[in-house]
């Protein structure tokens, strides 16, 4: 069964560091770091219901500009998530801007705004185009432990790093899947159709087994014997995105933590080894760096990038530093 959720970075190792995340069966979609935002097309933009934002150094957020123009006008919401001060920098963004004829939108298109901090505790508001854009509905509130998001596919977690300022990381997880042995339906006889998303989505959500279900041919089933023959019960993919952090023995423990046994991390690799001096004093990761921590998690597979541009023609290199000590963690542990 093919992952619910489909991750691509936006822009090329050496571009602004941002991950979209999209969903395979809807139209939506996440987007983890709001820098230079122009290589998504308007179409991809609009699908977008979420938004981390790690810090707001420019390249991880100069494109709210940009994707604020396309979203205005349009009868939906996005909600935002960022550090702390995060709801301070969003008002002065929207502050920016002249909004007297904003009641001629026939949408009141708006944002909720949440900000967090490393004890689960954190502040939203929202943000209305009607309104002018003013912070209304200020509210403090706890998060449940380090989970911002919590739906019935999908959870969005996250761990606060330091970078000289307070940095976000985040971990997205499909919950589990169930997949339907339609092979073992036809050796019964039994009609495949859209009853088996109403049987999977039970099967999922605790259902007891004892609910009765009708096939297409009028035959009744419960719960428990559909499980028994015809159900399997699959992990779901887990992703995590980590750049701008220093390396430390603090940062090194939650990101570990937050990306363990991921699929895939996406993880910052700035500056080869041999200038792990500069990437200290830059409060960023080397590639050798990012490959240790990778093993350290038990991922499955890292994915490096935010590369600096004094390597410009040295792409291969970093990616193979990574990969290196990722293979070489991996053979002595």
């Amino acid at each position: 069964m093919r992952p619910l959720l489909q991750p691509a970075l936006v822009n090329d190792p050496f571009g602004d560091p941002g991950l979209f995340v999209d969903f395979l069966f809807e139209r939506r979609a996440l987007l983890f770091d709001l820098g230079d935002i122009r290589a998504l097309p308007p179409r991809k933009l609009l699908r977008i219901s979420d938004i981390f934002v790690s810090h707001c150094h420019m390249d991880h957020f100069m494109g709210f500009d940009w994707f604020l123009r396309i979203c205005l006008g349009r009868d939906r919401g996005v909600r935002l998530y960022g550090p702390p001060g995060f709801l301070d920098q969003v008002e002065a963004k929207l502050a920016a801007y002249t909004w007297n004829l904003v009641h001629r939108y026939e949408n009141d298109f708006a944002l909720s705004v949440t900000e967090v901090a490393e004890d689960g505790a954190a502040r939203r508001a929202r943000f209305h185009v009607h309104h002018a854009f003013r912070r209304e509905a200020e509210a403090r509130i706890q998060l449940d432990a380090d989970v911002l998001l919590d739906e019935a596919g999908f959870r969005v977690r996250y761990a606060v790093l330091d970078h000289g300022t307070p940095c976000l990381a985040f971990a997205v997880e499909e919950k589990q899947h169930v997949n339907v042995w339609k092979n073992r339906l036809a050796e019964m006889g039994v009609p495949v159709g859209p009853w088996l998303q109403r049987l999977k989505h039970a099967a999922l959500d605790g259902t007891p087994d004892t609910q009765v279900f009708t096939a297409p041919d009028g035959r009744r089933f419960t719960l428990g014997e559909l499980k028994a023959c015809c159900l399997r019960f699959v992990r779901g993919l887990k992703l995590a995105y980590v750049t701008d952090v220093v390396q430390s023995e603090a940062n090194a423990q939650r990101i570990v933590d937050l990306a363990r046994d991921a699929d895939l991390l996406f993880i910052e690799s700035v500056f080869l080894d041999a200038h792990a001096e500069r990437a200290a004093e830059k409060k960023h990761l080397t590639a050798a760096q990012a490959g240790r921590l990778a093993h350290a998690a038990g991922v499955k597979q890292a994915i490096p990038f935010h590369f600096s541009p004094i390597y410009r023609e040295q792409a291969g290199e970093l990616e193979a530093e990574l990969l290196r000590a990722f293979q070489a963690a991996s053979a002595s542990g």
